[in-house]
């Protein structure tokens, strides 16, 4: 029954694999706010662009 007791006091594969789950889920979270950074940046300059085309064009049917 000690040896058992030892055995499990001692194993620490269950901690392993809650620090690797956390450490995914640090990671996910990193990922997913710098895309949505640079999805953000990148609509703003597309919109910026289409802005500056739309004001060399003139106006149809005018």
């Amino acid at each position: 029954m000690t040896t058992l007791m030892k055995r499990f006091v001692s194993d620490e594969s269950g901690a392993t694999a809650i620090e690797y789950g956390l450490l995914a889920t640090l990671i996910a979270v990193a990922l997913i706010t710098a895309a949505t950074s640079v999805g953000t940046n990148i609509s703003a300059m597309f919109t910026a662009v289409a802005e500056k085309i739309g004001a060399g064009t003139p106006a149809a049917g005018g």
